[in-house]
C-alpha cells in the first residue's frame, strides 16, 4: 500500500504542476485572441464605413441626375407652354371676339 501512495502522490504532483504551468498559457492565448478580436471588430468597422459612404455617394450622385433631368423636362414644358399661351395671347389680340 506504500507504493501505491508513494505512485500517487507523484502522478498527483505531476498532474497538479501541469495544470499549473498550463493555466498561465491558455490565459495568455485567450489574451492574444481578445486582442485579434479587437483587431478584427476595427477592421469590419473601417469596412463598414467605406460601405455606407460608397452607397451615400452613389445616392447622391443617382439623385443629382435625376433632379437635374426633372429640372430640364420641366423647364422645357413651362418654356413651351409660355409660347402657347403667347400664341394664343397674339391670335386672339388678331380675331378679338365681339361683345354680346
Amino acid at each position: 500500500m506504500s507504493k501505491f501512495r508513494h505512485n500517487y502522490r507523484k502522478w498527483a504532483t505531476a498532474v497538479l504542476a501541469a495544470a499549473i504551468a498550463l493555466v498561465p498559457a491558455y490565459v495568455f492565448s485567450r489574451a492574444q485572441s481578445a486582442s485579434q478580436d479587437m483587431k478584427n471588430a476595427g477592421h469590419h468597422t473601417k469596412q463598414a464605413a467605406k460601405d455606407a459612404g460608397h452607397a451615400t455617394k452613389k445616392t447622391a450622385k443617382k439623385a443629382a441626375h435625376d433632379t437635374k433631368k426633372t429640372t430640364k423636362k420641366a423647364a422645357h414644358k413651362t418654356k413651351n407652354t409660355a409660347k402657347g399661351a403667347a400664341r394664343g395671347a397674339k391670335q386672339g389680340a388678331q380675331q378679338p371676339t365681339s361683345p354680346q
